[in-house]
């Protein structure tokens, strides 16, 4: 990876992914936020199902889109994260910082997480 792709990663919020749709096999392009919380990349999003998520799940190899300070497709994988207390641990950070109204445990039973590991 190189330095502008890393100095994007550190400073940018909101990108595209692409997944590859579960049932369809097409590529579903759609905009979201990311998040660096302990070193790690995470993608999130408010309680409630999520295709974006449920296509991970089914394929979990996916194309994220930096789109603010660079323009860069990046091969990554997505890994949900399932452990209540990383779960706690991420999401309290993330809703600290976006000032998020629902109640963190309704972000921990509820919301789609995933860990994004770069290739």
């Amino acid at each position: 990876m190189d330095e502008a792709t890393r100095k994007a990663l550190d400073t940018d919020l909101t990108i595209d992914i692409t997944t590859i749709g579960r049932a369809s096999g097409v590529p579903r392009r759609i905009e979201i936020w990311f998040h660096r919380v302990g070193g790690r990349f995470y993608i999130t999003g408010t309680p409630g199902r999520r295709d974006w998520y449920a296509n991970l799940l089914a394929e979990p190899w996916f194309t994220f889109h930096l789109k603010e300070t660079i323009e860069a497709d990046v091969k990554a994988l997505a890994a949900p994260v399932t452990d209540p207390a990383t779960r706690r641990r991420v999401l309290g950070e993330i809703t600290r910082r976006v000032g998020a109204t629902d109640p963190l445990e309704q972000w921990v039973e509820h919301s789609p997480l995933v860990e994004v590991t770069f290739f």
